[in-house]
């Protein structure tokens, strides 16, 4: 009864007007970026990021998310009728949502892919409201070396679940640490790696790093991207309507993706990709009629896109309450939550339970929307996917460069985010996956100070972290992936010798 009557609190917050044409305007953005193929959710909001300099941290955290399940939502269409992903977690749509679209359903395909994310979305933020508060409860327990062990684990899983190769994951989460260790250290004063330059005496600026590597390399790669032309046809509401037998097939395999997708995006380092891909798998495998996939099955549209909504709402969970990212998205709103002055962690409920349960009833009205927004206006989201890529990138980069400006009025602030853009397109082309330097340049600084906190109170005895049975579970699992990650590009080789 508590957690209903919270969440009755919290829709009288976000149905405040400004929360209302926010989260609208989020999840409008959203849906509009998850459309053109090769943007995605993680570059929409590192873009939108200097907005929430001047907003309220609930209205801020209310577009942002917005932005980000909006993006999750709009990824589906250019899979299903250009076979081109707009996000790296709808990849998996394009198996059997093209195919359909081949055969005449892409209307059926649009129509199931938004209800199965409706739905997806549905159970991850039921999760969201009732285990949070459990979480955070249990965090409350946290000391520095619990907070230790988790961050680091967090870095490791991250780029090393994620990445197929985990080593460079590894580099990449070490170049974060060291360009989050750059600026003023807080506890001797002494500048590190500043080099004399005033602008580095704080740092680098969340939102020059993340809207170099993400926002402005993202539109270097998509400049030399060729795409073809969508069909003219309009779709029509008609041509939407699934079949008895469509629906019939729908049911059981939105409540698995959902489940799986809730239990995925809950875990720190995993995200929406895996929770899709494993989804799809899952079906595959359990369906009585395996060879219809690939070839337009309802069953491969509607998991993997219930799973991906799922998981992008329960990715909430450890980064509220524990102040753990799971993925470089989750960074980025931790990021806006610093920026706004909001500790994320086991105190954020207690402490600003209008801005937790008011982002929560803005995830129920955000998901009506992209409801509305994605069916009746299906044929507006078609004709921007037909709008030549040069017309939009030239404006794209002006509106980056106003909004990198605009936060400091610094004009060193527009060529950092400019080198950072040369930077990300540079890793992306050489193999390098960019998403875990943004996680090892946000829990860089926290990791550290855990750290020196933890070995200030057991007088710089390193195996006392050890002996906490939290910490030290932790850091035994940190260790085998490290192991797991030196190790298995020796099996790989082996296995390759060996075929």
């Amino acid at each position: 009864m508590e957690t209903l009557a919270n969440l009755a609190a919290g829709f009288g917050v976000a149905f405040s007007l400004q929360n209302l044409i926010y989260c609208f305007a989020g999840v409008t953005l959203g849906t509009l970026i998850g459309v053109l193929p090769g943007i995605g959710s993680l570059a929409a909001v590192s873009m939108l990021l200097p907005v929430t300099y001047y907003l309220e941290p609930t209205t801020a955290l209310v577009m942002l998310a917005g932005v980000f399940y909006g993006a999750e939502y709009g990824g589906s269409i250019a899979s299903i009728l250009l076979n081109l992903p707009g996000t790296a977690s709808a990849a998996v749509t394009c198996l059997d949502g093209h195919p359909m679209a081949k055969k005449g359903r892409a209307g059926v395909a649009l129509f199931v892919t938004t209800i199965a994310s409706f739905v997806g979305a549905a159970v991850g933020i039921i999760i969201l409201s009732f285990f949070s508060p459990v979480l955070a409860s249990v965090a409350n327990n946290f000391t520095s070396a619990e907070y230790f062990a988790v961050i680091l684990l967090g870095l490791v899983g991250a780029a090393t679940i994620t990445n197929s190769a985990p080593m460079r994951g590894l580099i990449m989460v070490a170049f974060g640490l060291l360009l989050g260790a750059i600026g003023t250290d807080v506890n001797s004063g002494q500048q590190r790696f500043t080099h004399g330059v005033p602008s580095l005496f704080d740092g680098f600026n969340i939102v020059v790093v993340a809207m170099g590597l993400f926002g402005v390399s993202e539109i270097i790669q998509s400049i030399r991207v060729t795409r073809q032309r969508t069909s003219e046809q309009p779709i029509t509401l008609r041509s939407m309507i699934p079949t008895r037998q469509d629906m019939r097939e729908f049911t059981a395999p939105a409540l698995r993706g959902s489940a799986i997708g809730s239990f995925i995006g809950a875990l720190p380092g995993a995200g929406q990709t895996i929770a899709a891909f494993m989804s799809y798998a899952m079906e595959k495998r359990i369906s009585k009629r395996p060879e219809k996939f690939g070839t337009g099955a309802i069953e491969g549209i509607t998991a993997p896109e219930s799973a991906n909504n799922a998981a992008s709402i329960t990715a909430f969970i450890p980064t509220l309450t524990l102040g753990i990212p799971g993925s470089a998205t989750m960074a980025l709103i931790l990021g806006a939550l610093l920026i706004n002055g909001i500790t994320p962690g086991p105190n954020l409920i207690p402490q600003n339970p209008e801005l937790f349960w008011g982002l929560v009833a803005s995830f129920w009205i955000g998901n009506v929307l992209l409801c509305i927004l994605n069916i009746p206006l299906i044929n507006i989201w078609v004709r921007i996917i037909q709008v030549p890529y040069g017309y939009l990138y030239p404006a794209i980069i002006v509106l980056v460069c106003i909004g990198v400006f605009s936060v400091n009025l610094n004009i060193l602030d527009v060529v950092f985010v400019m080198a950072f853009g040369v930077v990300g397109y540079l890793l992306k082309v050489y193999g390098f996956e960019p998403a875990p330097v943004l996680l090892g340049f946000v829990l860089g600084p926290m990791l550290e100070e855990n750290l020196r906190r933890a070995l200030l109170v057991n007088r710089g005895n390193f195996m006392a972290l050890m002996e906490r049975p939290i910490s030290g579970t932790f850091l035994v699992i940190t260790a085998i992936l490290l192991v797991w990650a030196l190790a298995s590009p020796i099996l790989r080789a082996r296995r390759s010798r060996a075929s």
